[in-house]
């Protein structure tokens, strides 16, 4: 397996936090707002602020994997991990992990 040369890219990881956080947000107090309380405007605004950091998120790991030679599988590492709770925490220290080895 080849590993990745360690450089720090800590813009790609706070992204990926925030990315993170608001998928969390989203599924566990927006929708449950929407659907439970009826308070719409909850997901109106969660869903966006999820949406620019879900493109942000993407847009940075195609500008990581070309300054770091990345493999390809490792954007569809990030792909699905940007869809799962937790998904880009567990990336983020999988990423990590590589860069130390």
């Amino acid at each position: 397996m080849k590993k990745t040369k360690k450089h720090n890219h800590p813009l790609f990881s706070y992204i990926g936090y925030a990315e993170g956080i608001s998928l969390l947000v989203l599924l566990s107090i927006a929708m449950p707002l929407k659907y439970l309380a009826g308070y719409p405007l909850a997901v109106k605004y969660t869903g966006w602020a999820h949406g620019v950091l879900f493109v942000a998120y993407l847009a940075l790991a195609l500008w990581v994997k070309e300054q770091e030679n990345w493999p390809f599988r490792y954007l569809i590492y990030v792909f699905l991990a940007a869809f799962f709770p937790f998904g880009t925490f567990y990336f983020d220290k999988w990423l990590k992990k590589q860069q130390t080895a």
